[in-house]
């Protein structure tokens, strides 16, 4: 097992180009946020846009609308019932998010079979949430794609088989190679099962143990996968960073927020990018 240190982030999150644009940062698609759950794709794509995306859309309940434009000017919106329109989309991303708040309904199951359908070898896709949930349930393989799925230890156990009592690095190993995709299995401290390593992260805080904190490590795994080219080394750069974060906040505060920890994205960015 090997730690991510902070040499691998700074190697990962270089200064940007000045000859750029947003188009160089990545197209990102958010699906999830169902009319129960709208906060958590709203968590999701603030942190997708604070670490830096170029232009991010959020295909979600139309009853979100309004407080994602309140909160996010910058993303842009679609009303994820609008399958034709939402699979065309699909087509023009680099980074695929599906499932924070995405829920378990019929249509939250045919969104994640119309992207398991569509998407395409060159691009990213990051499973979280609900859509961990239904995957588990397919019991089918894994598309042709550069894919991370984001579980806690229960959504784990229900897509590997293995109760969390049972989740070892071993274990885990075996069922991560068997999925044909990145697992970053949140905990305490959270391990992260690539194709060739298991890298354990020594950051992490029980102040962080509130609702929506993956929400906001999804966005920033997508929001991190749209800028910089080593798919591993951006999830794991992510992972770091958004445990270092709450460390340090934790300092000073018992409870750290989601929207708190995206707040400092760009800053702890920006430090990275310098040494």
């Amino acid at each position: 097992m090997q730690s991510i240190t902070t040499e691998l982030v700074h190697q990962t999150i270089t200064r940007r180009p000045a000859e750029s644009h947003k188009g160089t940062y990545g197209r990102l698609m958010l699906i999830g946020g169902n009319q129960n759950f709208g906060g958590a794709i709203i968590m999701a794509a603030t942190a997708a846009i604070y670490s830096g995306a170029g232009l991010v859309t959020v295909a979600t309940d139309a009853s979100n609308f309004t407080s994602l434009h309140a909160q996010l000017p910058e993303a842009m919106v679609v009303d994820y019932r609008q399958t034709a329109y939402v699979t065309q989309l699909l087509q023009t991303m680099d980074v695929i998010i599906i499932g924070p708040g995405l829920g378990t309904d019929q249509l939250a199951a045919n969104l994640l079979t119309t992207v398991l359908t569509h998407v395409q070898a060159h691009q990213r896709l990051v499973i979280d949430g609900s859509a961990l949930t239904l995957l588990a349930a397919r019991q089918q393989s894994l598309p042709d794609a550069q894919i991370v799925v984001t579980p806690h230890q229960m959504e784990w156990q229900r897509l590997s088989g293995l109760k969390i009592a049972d989740q070892t690095p071993t274990a885990n190993r075996q069922a991560q190679q068997h999925l044909h995709a990145i697992a970053v299995v949140k905990a305490h401290h959270t391990t992260v099962y690539t194709n060739d390593r298991v890298w354990f992260n020594p950051g992490g805080t029980p102040a962080m143990a509130t609702g929506g904190m993956g929400d906001t490590l999804a966005g920033m795994v997508g929001g991190f996968a749209a800028q910089f080219p080593d798919f591993t080394n951006a999830i794991l750069s992510a992972v770091y960073l958004h445990s270092e974060v709450a460390d340090d906040l934790a300092q000073s505060r018992y409870v750290v927020l989601p929207h708190q920890i995206s707040a400092e994205i760009p800053k702890y960015m920006h430090r990275a990018s310098l040494a």
